[in-house]
């Protein structure tokens, strides 16, 4: 529990008071003071931290973007040097959602399930299931019941008028799952209301953690971004908290963008979570090998997403369906991955017939921009226990991803329903017995598909076992060598990506990119591949 852990690894009930008592003194506001006694959150101005702690606070303008931020390293009076190990959150530096929506184009390959109102193609949570073998786990009553899961986010859900949440409502009802959702939220501190940047990231996170774990309780968790660490600080709350068995974020930085305090803070909750029984689930990325870039060419060099390059995290990366694009002469007919009728059914029902082989997501060619399962080697975490003697790692530090699910908007996007501001092209209403609602129907990708999905599946893994499993890296790393049939080894594909002349890590001679390719066994682009979920829990 968060106490005993404060018994054994937290600060002294002295320290605590005293580094209290001195917050208090330079008139800042104590908002919480963590169960586990890591962390004491606090409230003040940009004057008073200035004053206190000897920085000064700046505005900044960031590719087109105001933050403010402290302009220097913070200064503790020597009473609290030894007992505090960083301030974060001076900043408004915050997260990024791990979220892809798909590029228009006039040519791409095609998912097989297609809407009946606007011939666009999606995969819902009946396909998921059938693909990654979840099916007979629902026969036998394993669906996420009496399972809670918390999604950390940073945006209020929309509301109707009777306060239900219209979006998840609409999702459930068009996936053939129970209404009303069994979801709840918590503030972490001051409200964000509803930010159309992050609202397609929490529709995606809550509807498809509940979407595979059925009947699972979900609870999202709402930090703010704009005055403080958002979904970083709704993390740090659900384990201080201890909310649930399960923690699901898709939110990230690169490595070499982290502040010393925020890692801090964050290494710590990954290690009390841990010790509560507590799996944190983060993405791989979406920027293939090079992190910290975006657009079209990589100038920062090779890097690995933050927190899941924490060895207390499963790092999900991103795979992409491989061979089943539909017949050019007959696209409406069955294949064999795909049922026949699929241009007529309606938008609730899944057309997938079995487990469809896999490949590296990488769709930076078609998509013009970065666009690829983050993964390589950390430059924070050595190379854990479970990792050792993998080939791919061959410089002693963590490797990234552990793990690989369905992650490319564009072949095959997941369905969600959203009120949010998508320009992807593909935006049609969320329709329930051809009544047209207030959200939309349309298909994401991304890394931050695998977490909630792959948080979905620990639940139901906690359900059936009936405990907690913790930290399960070291259990899925065993399981790869003792019963490779509960995963599907990803071979082909890779997470490279185009990078400028000159830069970072950029060879000398073409072919100018950087990266990582799929392989036999564990590897850099996507993991120990993805899971066939009957198996790892047979």
């Amino acid at each position: 529990t968060p106490e005993q852990y404060a018994n054994r690894f937290g600060l002294s009930q002295s320290d605590v008071a005293k580094t209290a008592a001195w917050l208090r003194s330079q008139g800042f506001s104590i908002a919480e003071i963590a169960r586990g006694r890591t962390y004491i959150a606090f409230n003040g101005t940009a004057a008073q931290v200035e004053a206190a702690f000897h920085t000064e606070i700046h505005r900044y303008l960031v590719k087109g973007e105001w933050h403010y931020a402290n302009a220097s390293e913070p200064f503790l009076p020597a009473a609290l040097a030894g007992v505090v190990s960083g301030i974060s959150s001076l900043h408004n530096f915050s997260p990024k959602p791990r979220l892809v929506s798909p590029k228009p184009r006039l040519v791409s390959p095609k998912p097989r399930l297609t809407s009946s109102v606007t011939g666009n193609h999606f995969l819902q949570p009946g396909d998921f299931a059938t693909i990654y073998n979840l099916t007979g786990l629902y026969s036998s009553g394993i669906d996420g019941t009496g399972q809670t899961i918390a999604v950390a986010g940073q945006t209020d859900l929309v509301t109707d008028s009777n306060g239900n949440f219209s979006d998840i409502v609409s999702f459930r009802q068009n996936s053939g799952l129970s209404t009303p959702p069994n979801l709840t939220t918590r503030l972490v501190s001051s409200d964000p209301g509803m930010l159309t940047s992050d609202i397609d990231e929490a529709n995606l996170d809550v509807e498809w953690s509940g979407g595979v774990a059925k009947n699972a309780h979900i609870v999202l968790v709402v930090g703010n971004p704009n005055t403080g660490g958002g979904a970083f600080d709704a993390l740090q709350y659900a384990v201080s908290n201890n909310l649930a068995p399960v923690i699901s974020i898709s939110y990230g930085l690169c490595e070499p963008q982290l502040d010393s305090a925020t890692q801090s803070a964050l290494t710590s909750a990954g290690q009390q979570a841990n010790a509560q029984g507590q799996t944190i689930v983060a993405p791989s990325g979406d920027g293939g090998a090079a992190d910290c870039d975006s657009g079209t060419s990589a100038t920062s060099g090779l890097a690995v997403d933050f927190p899941a390059s924490m060895p207390y995290v499963t790092s999900a990366g991103g795979s992409e369906f491989n061979g089943d694009a539909a017949n050019s002469t007959s696209p409406c007919a069955a294949t064999q991955y795909w049922s026949g009728g699929q241009c007529t059914v309606q938008d609730t029902s899944a057309t997938a017939l079995s487990y469809i082989p896999e490949m590296a997501w990488n769709d930076t060619a078609v998509d013009g921009s970065l666009s690829a399962s983050g993964g390589g080697l950390s430059i924070l975490f050595t190379q854990p226990t479970w990792q050792t003697g993998l080939t791919a790692i061959t410089n002693g530090m963590r490797g990234v991803p552990d793990i690989s699910l369905s992650a490319s908007a564009d072949h095959d996007g997941y369905l969600i329903c959203s009120q949010g501001s998508c320009s992807c092209g593909f935006r049609n209403s969320c329709t329930i017995n051809n009544n047209t609602t207030q959200g939309s129907f349309d298909p994401f990708g991304g890394t931050s598909a695998s977490v909630p999905t792959f948080a979905a599946i620990v639940a139901l893994i906690n359900q059936k076992t009936g405990v907690p499993q913790g930290n399960v890296n070291r259990a899925l790393y065993s399981l790869a060598a003792s019963t490779p049939s509960a995963f599907h080894d990803i071979t082909v594909g890779n997470n490279i990506v185009p990078c400028t002349v000159g830069t970072q890590n950029c060879p000398a001679a073409a072919p100018f990119q950087i990266g990582y390719s799929a392989g036999p066994g564990y590897d850099l682009a996507t993991g120990l591949g993805s899971v066939d979920a009957g198996a790892l829990m047979s």
